[in-house]
Order: C-alpha cells, then structure tokens, then sequence
C-alpha cells in the first residue's frame, strides 16, 4: 500500500474537506509545474493551441495550489477560520485577475515572452491566496468543491498541452463535477456562488452572545433528558457536526432503538450541508445501521416539525440557527431546520461555542429549548441507560 492509501486510512472522515483540498493542491501542483516544464523545454516551439492550453493550466493550477493549502490550513485550524478582509480587497482581486489576464494574452501573442509566462505562474499563486482568504470557514466545503472543479480544468488543459486525452476527459469531468457540486452547496445554503467567491459572512453584525443568551439558557442532566422522552410519542433527531466528531452515530442508534421499542416514532432530520461535506450525515447514519427510510430530508420534514413531541440536536448549530428568518441576520435566508417549532427541544453540544458562522443561536435560549452539555457520545450513551432504567 503506498502513502496516499495510509493517509486514506488515517483521515477521519471529520477531515475528509481539508484532506480533499489536499488532494486539490498536490494535482494542481503537479498540473503547474507540467506546464511551466514543457513551456521551459519548448519555448521555441509551442503552437498557439498549446500556448492557450499552457497559460490556462498554469494559471488555474497555481491559484489552486495556494488556494486549497490555505482551504486546508483554515479548516484544520492553523489559520483563524473567520474571513480576512481589508478595505477594497474586491478591486484588489479583479485587478490582479486583470493584470494575470494581459500577461497570459501577451504570453500567447508571443511566445517568446518568458517574463510575462513566469510573471503570470507568479500572480497566479498569489492570487489563490487572495481569493481564498476573505472567506470565512462556513464556506469553505464550497470553496474546495469549486477548486476541484479549477483542477480539473488544469488537468484538462495539460491534456491539450500534451496531446493526452485521457487527461482532457478526465480533468473535463473532474472540473464539471466539481462546478455542479459548488452550485448545489451554495444553493443550500441560500448564498449565491459569487457571493461565497467574492463576499464573506459578516460576523460582527450578528448581536453578541451575552445579548442572545443572557441568562435565559436551562440545561438539563441524562436523568431528565430520560424522562422527557418517557412519554414521547413522535422524536426527531437532528444530526450534525459534533455528531461526527464525537463519533456518536452508534450511540445515537441505540438511542433510537430503544425509543422505538417503547412504541415512539424516530426519524432523522437531514440538512443538505449538516457536517462538513453533502452527505456526511446520510453516511454516518448509514454505518451505524439506520434504516434509509428514516432519513428525512430538510424540505420533506420541516413542515412536520410542529407535531414533534421532542426534538433532539445532536451536534448542530447553524443548520438550525433560526437568526437565518432574520432579514438583518449575516446568514440571512439561509434554509434551516425548523426545530424551534417542535414542543420540546433537546440540544446536545459540548458547549455554547458557535458553529462555523460564528454567530449565537437564539435556538438555544428559547423557552422550549433545554442544554444537555455532554460529548456526544457518551452523553446519549447514559441517556440511553436511564431510558432503558425507565
């Protein structure tokens, strides 16, 4: 087994976007540096088609490189994951993708112009950096979807460089994918594709977390977590994050078993972007045995919520973060679950921290709303032994 299929094994699928947007940077590298290699050896001689293919790999390569390094650096926490911004940092971007775009044309109209071919390798890195960094983590699975969709481009491009077309079909296809997979994350998260490449979420309008919460958040012990669920006729479990990070799925089909064998009906609540990645709930879910039928999507279930005696928040916040009904909200209109409309509310989380838009959930001080501070993991694991003790 070589290196890639140990760092396979090795990555919790927790960090399967940052390990993704590793992949991106080694295959973009590799896409750059073919390029600025054949142009080196056949600077003389490249034809004007090959001269296109060369400026479009390298440039798209290169900006992928540092692009999805500081994706990565951001989502494993060596960089603040919070958008960067700076006064004019649009104009900043549009000028160096302009100024990128005369250097590749003058590269093609001359091809004997190597300070404008290394010149445009040059802004291109840089400009990975620069279109990346005013991007704040909650939008960072649709940044590495978009920049998959860049590599593949790259690879595509290498292929006509090189008269290869595997490489043409295979990068077209990694590079559509791509495109088609960030168009469908950002309309679920009701945030227009321009606007995540081009725009950031503005924590500091959000109100702070002593406004939200100010001493109106109960929590609750396993014990009355149990009892709350004794009589509970219709549970709705709503699986996020902190669920895959504690590793909670099995726990969590306990708790649904012996909800079920106490004659209540259990059903997932799956939010389209739960997690890290499209998915990663239906997945998580899928290994510990949970009946496919008893995943609900977000659309299907939230007209429901209000006939649900409990619900129970594994894990997840802005999926359920009801400041998005907010038209002044930095997350305004974006779709979430409807949980605050269940009778009872159940939020399992480790602590008040915010979720990766950085902004307090009103959820969790609303009056039907009750904390149970846990990991996970073992959290429903002792609700599970105080329901079956009932």
């Amino acid at each position: 087994m070589d290196c890639r299929g140990w760092i396979a094994i090795a990555t919790p699928m927790t960090h399967m976007p940052q390990r993704t947007a590793l992949s991106h940077a080694f295959g973009a590298l590799a896409a750059a540096l073919v390029g600025i290699a054949h142009y080196y050896d056949h600077a003389t001689t490249v034809t004007l088609v090959e001269r296109v293919a060369l400026a479009l790999e390298v440039v798209l390569g290169s900006l992928t490189v540092t692009g999805s390094l500081l994706a990565f650096a951001k989502l494993q926490g060596w960089v603040h994951g919070t958008p960067v911004a700076y006064p004019g940092q649009n104009a900043v971007s549009l000028v160096l993708a302009a100024v990128i775009l005369v250097l590749a044309g003058w590269f093609i109209a001359d091809p004997a112009a190597t300070w404008a071919f290394y010149g445009m390798a040059a802004l291109a890195f840089l400009f990975g950096i620069t279109l990346v960094m005013p991007i704040g983590a909650a939008d960072m699975p649709v940044v590495i979807a978009l920049l998959n969709s860049y590599a593949g481009l790259a690879g595509s491009a290498t292929g006509f460089a090189l008269d290869n077309n595997i490489l043409i079909i295979a990068g077209a296809l990694d590079g559509a994918s791509g495109l088609i997979l960030a168009v469908l994350m950002s309309k679920a998260m009701n945030r227009p594709l321009l606007n995540v490449v081009f725009g950031r979420i503005e924590a500091s309008t959000a109100a702070s977390a002593d406004d939200v919460y100010a001493g109106k958040v109960r929590s609750t012990t396993a014990e009355e977590f149990a009892l709350l669920l004794e009589d509970a006729r219709r549970v709705v479990i709503v699986p996020g994050y902190g669920m895959a990070v504690s590793q909670a799925q099995h726990a969590v089909r306990d708790l649904y078993l012996a909800l079920e064998k106490r004659g209540a009906t259990v059903e997932f609540a799956i939010h389209p972007v739960a997690g890290r990645m499209p998915g990663h709930m239906n997945v998580l879910l899928a290994e510990a045995d949970i009946p496919y039928e008893r995943m609900i999507e977000m659309d299907t279930i939230n007209p429901t919520f209000e006939t649900v005696d409990v619900a129970i928040v594994i894990g997840a916040n802005d999926v359920v973060n009801s400041n998005a009904r907010a038209s002044d909200s930095p997350i305004a209109g974006m779709p979430i679950l409807d949980v605050d409309k269940a009778r009872m509310v159940i939020v399992v989380k480790r602590s008040m921290s915010p979720g990766f838009a950085g902004i307090p959930n009103p959820l969790f001080a609303a009056e039907n709303t009750l904390m149970y501070f846990a990991d996970a993991q073992a959290g429903i694991l002792d609700v599970v032994r105080e329901v079956k003790a009932l």
